[in-house]
C-alpha cells in the first residue's frame, strides 16, 4: 500500500510536467553574447587603470606580497561549494524525473547556467541555455522548464527567508546601511518583496496574476519611441505570459506533495547562500582586515545584493564594483578596497564566466557521438 502512494507520489511529477506542450526554446543572441564580451573585457580593464590610478604599483605589490593567501584558497572553496550546492539544488528534482540522471551532467548544466547568467543582462541567458543543454541529451523541454522554475522558485523563497533572518538578527548594522543609501535600497527592497509576492501569486493566484497583466502588457504594448515598440504582438506575449504562470502554478501543487524534496532543495539553498556570503568574508580577512565578524559582512552582502538587483547589465556590472566600494570602503584598511573588488569580482564573475565556458568546449562533439550511437541502437532494433 505505501509504495502504491509512492508510486503514485513520483507519477504526479511526469503529469505536472509532461501534459504541457512542447514549447520552442531559441538559443541567446550571438550579438547579444558578444555585446556582453567586450562590455565584460572594457569592465575589466577599467578596473585596472581605475586601481593605476588610485593606487601606485608599490603600493598594490606591497598589499599582494603580504596577503593572506590561506584565505583566498578559503574563498575558492567557498565557490566550490556554492556551485555544487546549486546543483544539488537542480540535481534533486530531475533525479526524481530521470532516474539515470548523473551528477557530473547536473554540474556541467549549472556551470553552463553561471556561464551565460553573467553573460547577459539580468542573468537572463543561463536558464535558456540549461533548458537547450538538457534537450540536448534527451529531456523533453516541459520537463526542464518545469525543473528550473521548482529550483528557481526553492532558491528565491529561501534566499528571501534567509534575508528577513540576517535582517532581524543584524538589524542595527542594516538601519545604518539603508539609511546611508535610503533611495536605492528603498528599490531593492521593493524589487525583492514585488518578486517574491509574484511569485507566490503566480503559484496560488494565477487567475489574479492574469487579471493583472493583460491590461498592463496590452498598455505597454501601445508605447512607442519613434519606431521603437516596447511590446509587439501583445496578444502572443500575453499567450507566453499565461503559460509561465500555469507552470509556476503546477510546481506549487508539486512542491507541495513532495515536502521532502522541497526540504532538501531548501537545505541546499542555504548552504548556497552561505557560501556565497562567505566568499566576501574571506576577501576581506585576505588582505588582513579585521573588526567586523562574519554576520556584520553577511549583512553588508545581503544589502550589496538588494542593490545589484536592479543593475541590468551582464553581471551587474559596474553596479557591483561600485556598490561593493561604497558599501564595503568603511571596514577595509587604506588602500586594499581595490585589490578587494578585483578580488572579489575574479571569484563571483571572471571565474563562473570562464570554467563555465570550459564546460562548453566538448558539448557538441559529446552530444553528437551520443546522438549517433542512439540512431545506431534504434536501426539495430528495427532489423
Amino acid at each position: 500500500m505505501k509504495q502504491n502512494k509512492k508510486d503514485k507520489k513520483n507519477s504526479n511529477i511526469e503529469i505536472n510536467t509532461n501534459n504541457q506542450e512542447e514549447p520552442e526554446i531559441k538559443k541567446t543572441n550571438k550579438k547579444v553574447i558578444i555585446v556582453s564580451i567586450l562590455f565584460i573585457i572594457g569592465i575589466f580593464v577599467g578596473t585596472f587603470a581605475y586601481m593605476m590610478n588610485t593606487d601606485d604599483t608599490a603600493s598594490l605589490g606591497e598589499i599582494l606580497r603580504t596577503a593572506d593567501y590561506k584565505w583566498a584558497l578559503v574563498g575558492l572553496i567557498c565557490l566550490f561549494l556554492m556551485w555544487f550546492a546549486e546543483t544539488i539544488n537542480m540535481h534533486i528534482p530531475l533525479k526524481r524525473l530521470y532516474p539515470t540522471q548523473k551528477l557530473s551532467n547536473s554540474i556541467k548544466i549549472t556551470m553552463i547556467g553561471q556561464l551565460f547568467n553573467n553573460l547577459t543582462p539580468f542573468s537572463t541567458g543561463g536558464q535558456v541555455m540549461q533548458v537547450y543543454e538538457m534537450r540536448k541529451s534527451g529531456k523533453r523541454t516541459s520537463d526542464t522548464l518545469s525543473i528550473l522554475s521548482m529550483k528557481f522558485l526553492v532558491q528565491q523563497i529561501t534566499m528571501m527567508v534567509f534575508t528577513v533572518i540576517v535582517l532581524c538578527t543584524q538589524f542595527k548594522h542594516f538601519q545604518d546601511l539603508f539609511s546611508q543609501y535610503l533611495a536605492i535600497g528603498i528599490i531593492g527592497v521593493s524589487i525583492n518583496i514585488l518578486l517574491l509576492t509574484f511569485l507566490i501569486a503566480a503559484g496560488t493566484k494565477k487567475e489574479v496574476i492574469m487579471k493583472i497583466a493583460r491590461p498592463i502588457i496590452k498598455l505597454v504594448s501601445k508605447i512607442r519611441i519613434g519606431k521603437f515598440k516596447f511590446i509587439k504582438e501583445p496578444e502572443e506575449k500575453i499567450e507566453n505570459f499565461e503559460k509561465s504562470v500555469e507552470n509556476y502554478n503546477e510546481q506549487f501543487k508539486v512542491m507541495h506533495n513532495h515536502k521532502m524534496m522541497v526540504l532538501k532543495m531548501s537545505i541546499a539553498g542555504i548552504i548556497q547562500a552561505i557560501t556565497y556570503y562567505a566568499i566576501t568574508f574571506a576577501v576581506y580577512k585576505t588582505f588582513g582586515n579585521s573588526g567586523s565578524n562574519f554576520w556584520e559582512i553577511v549583512t553588508r552582502q545581503t544589502f550589496l545584493v538588494l542593490l545589484v538587483s536592479v543593475v541590468p547589465t551582464p553581471g551587474a556590472g559596474l553596479g557591483a564594483e561600485g556598490g561593493f566600494l561604497l558599501i564595503f570602503s568603511p571596514i577595509f584598511k587604506q588602500g586594499t578596497i581595490n585589490l578587494g573588488v578585483l578580488f572579489w569580482r575574479i571569484y563571483t564573475f571572471y571565474l563562473p564566466i570562464l570554467l563555465g565556458a570550459l564546460f562548453m568546449i566538448p558539448t557538441k562533439r559529446l552530444i553528437t557521438k551520443r546522438f549517433q550511437k542512439e540512431k545506431q541502437e534504434e536501426k539495430n532494433k528495427m532489423s
